[in-house]
């Protein structure tokens, strides 16, 4: 389905309309770029460009997906990154404080935002400066209808750009996710119609309530003229000392302490330390007991609750529960700040493909 080009309702001083998607691996937002291409320069007849930013692509790590589009006669010249977005998609409300996801908004942007929680409540979590605030409720939206969050980002994120058609959007995920994976067309196209029509929209002026966060290229300590010889990783690769909850899709594993038998089944099978083992005493003799899980680095892949032999561990619904409540900090960290207050996950995360 080819639709007539609709005029871009604003643009920079190139000509550009430009979106950027904020994420982390494994919600899917490198596909949601290349799918808002698409339909940009297949459906719609824009120029268009669209690339990703990211580490080792493994589940966990942070995610930035870039498009842009010109009208028929203006041709895209340059891949740099989106610096002042006219459209962001945050996947999750734990990326807020993370580095750089709200530089360049002002009230000139549309902001849809992964959360259970109000337009209000949201700009004072990632004291943004102003602009159009969508939040959906993208979690509650994922376990309902069985589809994958990039479905509920898509249908709210047109929805909120005010131009972009729904039904071309609707053909592409018939051409590209039903012919690749047939069984699950309904539910994504549920998940797209849900994320269209459920969020809640307020806009916010730039009242100096928040300043604003200007654009500022990410700077690293190594790079091609002093990284250390040999190929050697100076950062740990582990999920340790940093915030991975943002990579859960619904659900979490629940720890029923009074039916632990401290077996240590779930430590070995979880691939994220999430499990605090300490000395103490089961059953009137010296053991490692199990405290429960450390949430900050769980990507619910509920590994532990297939191999708890007791039902210590079962699967829950996580925006029905109060996890936090069960949250045990990690036992092996020994500072006081953790490196995912400020800055979210390393580049190198873990060794399972998404």
């Amino acid at each position: 389905m080819q639709h007539e080009t609709i005029p871009l309702p604003k643009t920079n001083t190139y000509g550009f309309y430009e979106i950027r998607l904020e994420s982390i691996g494994g919600l899917g937002a490198n596909l949601s770029g290349k799918i808002l291409g698409e339909l940009g320069a297949l459906y719609l007849r824009y120029n268009t460009a669209n690339f990703a930013s990211y580490g080792s692509e493994k589940r966990g790590t942070p995610v930035k997906s870039y498009i842009r589009y010109a009208e028929p006669d203006k041709e895209i010249r340059i891949s740099s990154p989106v610096e002042k977005p006219h459209l962001i998609g945050i996947f999750h409300e734990r990326l807020a404080g993370k580095t750089g996801v709200l530089a360049g908004v002002d009230e000139e942007t549309a902001v849809v935002v992964n959360t259970a929680k109000s337009p209000d409540e949201i700009r004072r979590e990632f004291q943004m400066h102003g602009g159009v605030l969508t939040c959906i409720d993208g979690m509650k939206i994922t376990v309902e209808e069985k589809t994958r969050m990039n479905m509920i980002m898509l249908g709210a994120l047109c929805k909120a750009s005010g131009f972009l058609p729904f039904e071309c959007l609707e053909e592409i995920i018939r051409e590209t996710i039903g012919r690749k994976y047939p069984a699950m067309l309904d539910s994504n196209l549920r998940g797209l119609r849900r994320g269209f029509e459920e969020g809640t929209t307020k806009a916010f002026p730039n009242d100096e309530t928040y300043p604003y966060v200007p654009f500022t290229e990410e700077r690293r300590s190594l790079g091609w003229d002093n990284a250390p010889l040999g190929g050697v990783v100076v950062r740990a690769g582990s999920t340790v000392s940093n915030d991975v909850s943002a990579s859960r899709e619904g659900y979490v594993p629940l720890f029923h302490q009074e039916k632990c038998i401290q077996c240590g089944m779930c430590d070995t099978a979880c691939p994220d330390m999430v499990y605090q083992f300490v000395k103490g005493e089961w059953k009137g003799k010296p053991a490692m007991v199990n405290l429960g899980p450390d949430y900050h680095h769980c990507k619910g892949c509920l590994r532990c609750v297939e191999v708890c032999p007791t039902a210590a561990i079962t699967a829950g619904i996580e925006y029905e529960q109060d996890i936090w409540k069960q949250h045990v900090r990690n036992q092996d960290l020994i500072v006081e700040r953790l490196e995912f207050e400020d800055v979210g996950a390393n580049s190198i995360v873990n060794e399972e493909k998404y």
